[in-house]
């Protein structure tokens, strides 16, 4: 038993020396995992914020644990389709979920779901969150957000945007902007925010709300214009477009956060080698430095900072849906 016990401490130490984000004796508790490649879903289609921070995670967990981690993107309905396949997933820690506000708002937009936000998921880490951005085709020559609602109101049939999803915080965003504005603009949903970004980059839509990452570099490119931001302040090193707040509609505060979550019943030592293994992975400079680039805030939390978002979420969501007249589909 002795000599067990040393073994593990020994197993521990060198685990920690050698791995990218090293647990220390922690790692001891989950002898064994992964016994095969972990499968990651990602409910969104390739190239949304969800889709980038799970490739970025994925990459590094594959080099922490060691083993083989893939992102499957299981698109359709507004990410129930991709979240119901975890939720029902064997709870062994070889597949989990990385989603988006959409695991928190569709429990108010839809009638019926495939999960329970709160018993069908253990939380692992509140990883990301990013503001959304509200998005014109530069051929129009709309500079700013006045200009915006002076088309939509001259033009009532003119302006269509795309979102990607029906109850992605995007889309409820651009119904919030309908209201606020007193404009009219048809919303065309995509099956993600990379399809989205397509739309308006190929003129099928001419306004587009996104979140920031995948809308970040066509902005720096010009191939895409900025007109504001949804969250609480300007985005680093987009210091000329204003945030909602800034241009006098002080409650229009929107994001999307990105959480990593296991189906319930997944062993809690698992739970917490993945806790701490995307915690590390987040935190280190080189890797937030990335995704601050690409337009993502590093929250970097653990279970229990991600449960809190969830109990939070769920019912402002549905209490602003229901304040919204949307009636669940």
């Amino acid at each position: 038993m002795r000599s067990r016990r040393a073994f593990l401490r020994r197993a521990g130490l060198v685990l920690g020396a050698t791995a990218v984000c090293g647990l220390g004796m922690r790692g001891a508790k989950a002898a064994g995992y992964p016994e095969r490649p972990i499968r990651i879903i990602v409910p969104f289609a390739p190239a949304g914020p969800t889709d980038i921070m799970a490739r970025v995670l994925a990459t590094h967990l594959g080099e922490a644990l060691p083993g083989t981690v893939v992102v499957e993107n299981r698109p359709g309905a507004g990410g129930n389709i991709g979240i119901g396949i975890a939720a029902h997933a064997d709870a062994d820690g070889h597949t989990l979920l990385i989603t988006s506000s959409a695991y928190v708002v569709n429990p108010g937009l839809y009638s019926k779901i495939p999960y329970d936000p709160y018993k069908d998921f253990a939380p692992v880490a509140e990883l990301g969150t990013s503001p959304n951005v509200i998005l014109v085709d530069p051929g129009l020559r709309i500079n700013s957000i006045a200009d915006l609602i002076a088309r939509a109101k001259a033009n009532p049939n003119e302006l269509n945007y795309a979102s990607p999803g029906i109850g992605t915080t995007p889309h409820l965003s651009g119904e919030l902007f309908k209201l606020v504005c007193g404009v009219n603009l048809t919303h065309v949903p995509f099956s993600g925010a990379g399809p989205a970004i397509q739309a308006i980059l190929s003129h099928t839509t001419q306004v587009a709300f996104a979140a920031l990452p995948p809308a970040h570099p066509h902005i720096e490119a010009g191939a895409l214009k900025a007109l504001a931001v949804t969250g609480p302040h300007r985005w680093f090193d987009l210091p000329d477009v204003p945030t909602m707040v800034e241009l006098g509609y002080k409650d229009f505060l929107s994001d999307t956060f990105q959480g990593f979550l296991a189906p319930a019943r997944t062993p809690p030592a698992i739970i917490e080698v993945l806790a701490d293994k995307s915690i590390q992975i987040l935190k280190t400079p080189k890797i937030s430095e990335q995704l601050r680039n690409d337009g993502f805030e590093v929250l970097a939390n653990g279970p229990a900072g991600m449960k809190k978002r969830i109990e939070d979420e769920v019912p402002k969501w549905r209490d602003i849906i229901a304040k919204a007249g949307i009636q669940p589909v």
